[in-house]
């Protein structure tokens, strides 16, 4: 009789994903950020793949290790020593995030499963944001879309990612500047945002947006004369995960405000 699997996830997106398609019973530990993205009650946190302590991952005895980025290549070369098949995603796209759920369907047994949340994802996805697109064609001035500055980090200043970039254009909106790569106060400045969206990495929502209201260098901003600078919990814009369609409901409202000036 085969070994029943012993799952461990290293990452949130991993924890939502094989929460989501139903494979959550096979998971024997989780990294201590994956609370907040599935009920996983009183599991073992061993760290991720940036920071993971091999000893304790080793001893949960896995058959399998899932993670994502980020990664540290010593933390990852160290996991691979425990013999265990580590699975590592690495999304850009909500195609690739569409794409590992079907992985992980495969490589769990739960291929059925994670074809039917795939495909749920995307018409949740363009549900969110229908509201929000219909009004944004009503913009204030005439055809041009609300432009959108969505922040994952603040120091250095780092936009969200590229996923985050396809969720704002399916709401109507325009990204202000490009996604996922440092940039500079000046750069968002020119850029001129109509809206400001702060989800920074790890501090769920506990982005201060009175750093966008009150930083001299945005004081032309519209996004921040206006007060349209929005918070955005971290783990529902920054998780490649199902979980993204409760960040592109909220970042669906925060649009829909733009397009609803006069």
């Amino acid at each position: 009789m085969a070994a029943r699997p012993r799952i461990v996830s290293l990452a949130p997106s991993a924890t939502s994903i094989l929460w989501a398609i139903g494979a959550g019973r096979k998971v024997v530990g989780v990294s201590k950020w994956c609370a907040e993205v599935a009920p996983v009650g009183r599991l073992p946190r061993v760290g991720d793949c940036w920071a993971a302590d091999v000893t304790p991952v080793s001893r949960l005895r896995p058959t399998l290790l899932v993670g994502s980025v980020p990664f540290k290549p010593e933390t990852m070369a160290r996991l691979l020593e425990i013999g265990a098949p580590l699975v590592a995603m690495n999304p850009r796209s909500l195609a690739d995030i569409y794409s590992d759920i079907e992985l992980l369907g495969r490589i769990t047994g739960h291929s059925a499963a994670a074809r039917r949340v795939a495909g749920k994802m995307r018409n949740d996805l363009r549900a969110a944001t229908a509201s929000a697109r219909r009004r944004a064609s009503a913009r204030l001035r005439g055809d041009e879309k609300p432009r959108v500055y969505c922040e994952a980090w603040p120091n250095p200043r780092i936009s969200s990612p590229p996923w985050v970039a396809e969720l704002i254009v399916l709401a109507g909106g325009t990204p202000a500047v490009p996604a996922g790569q440092r940039v500079t106060d000046a750069q968002v400045a020119e850029a001129r945002p109509d809206v400001i969206i702060l989800a920074w990495t790890a501090t769920g929502s506990k982005a201060d947006a009175r750093r966008a209201l009150e930083n001299p260098a945005w004081r032309d901003v519209p996004a921040v004369r206006d007060r349209r600078v929005f918070v955005i919990s971290d783990e529902l814009l920054n998780t490649p995960s199902p979980i993204l369609v409760r960040g592109a409901r909220e970042l669906a409202v925060a649009i829909r405000a733009a397009g609803e000036q006069p």
